[in-house]
């Protein structure tokens, strides 16, 4: 009896290490599928309280919070989303738009019968929480967008990364994409190629507190970060120090426990202009 009890608890805990080991993006005990909008979207769902989607990067996944998610797992119900073309989520179609990506944010919540969440983006994700508080206002709670951008050009992006930017559409156009990964992948491209055109002006229409962010070193122009955050009517800015575009996984405890203190923060003061 004693050596069967032992055996059992033995393979319970391989199979609690097993759920611990899977990957965010790819654990199927957290992983579900909607059907929003003509698209089948995956998401990943952790925790318990208050809802907050999780929107990541330009060719990203929900994998990508995994140094976040643990964290904010603790403290709300964490709804990592893979967005339209990207990860697990699939998307026949053949182009891409943050005003598409932001209204299936808009209609999972919707689907998962949430009047409305706390929003944390990552570059193109950050872009879509902005884009989400524009166009479903009273879907967003606070957002916070790190490494966010407004328009598609060397006055938001380095001189550096648009650049390459140029160099990979000249190397793309033109060129007829039979293989699936392949076509999906310049459909991604194409994305950041051509948008977002968000002018400052229209940021003034965001009610939701916002948490502005970008690292010292990122991709993102500095000035373009700092004119962002002075566009909206209640925000917050950390150009976070001895960083890149990655800062929530270059400084992921700073980071995690700073976007915490706003969403939980009692007022947000309008910025000084």
């Amino acid at each position: 009896m004693r050596s069967y009890l032992f055996f059992f608890l033995l393979l319970l805990s391989q199979q609690t290490l097993g759920q611990k080991a899977a990957p965010r993006g790819q654990n199927s005990a957290a992983g579900h599928y909607a059907t929003v909008r003509g698209v089948k979207l995956y998401y990943e769902t952790y925790g318990a309280g208050a809802p907050l989607l999780l929107v990541h990067g330009n060719g990203g996944s929900s994998k990508d919070f995994e140094k976040n998610i643990p964290y904010f797992a603790k403290r709300y119900r964490v709804i990592a989303l893979d967005s339209r073309a990207h990860g697990r989520s699939v998307d026949a179609g053949d182009s891409l738009s943050f005003e598409m990506m932001a209204d299936d944010c808009a209609a999972l919540l919707t689907h998962l019968r949430l009047d409305s969440a706390y929003v944390l983006g990552w570059s193109d994700g950050g872009i879509t929480a902005l884009v989400l508080a524009l166009r479903h206002p009273g879907k967003v709670k606070r957002l916070a967008a790190t490494g966010a951008n407004m328009w598609p050009d060397s006055t938001a992006l380095t001189q550096e990364l648009w650049q390459q930017m140029r160099r990979g559409y000249r190397e793309g156009h033109g060129q007829t994409f039979s293989d699936a990964k392949r076509k999906n992948d310049w459909k991604v491209f194409l994305l950041d190629w051509n948008e977002p055109h968000v002018p400052l002006s229209a940021l003034a229409g965001i009610k939701a507190p916002a948490f502005i962010i970008a690292g010292d070193r990122d991709v993102i122009r500095a000035e373009h970060t700092v004119a962002i955050y002075q566009s909206l009517p209640h925000a917050w800015l950390w150009i976070v120090p001895n960083s890149g575009h990655g800062t929530l996984q270059e400084h992921a405890d700073e980071f995690n426990q700073k976007v915490h203190q706003f969403f939980r923060a009692p007022t947000v003061l309008p910025p000084v202009h």
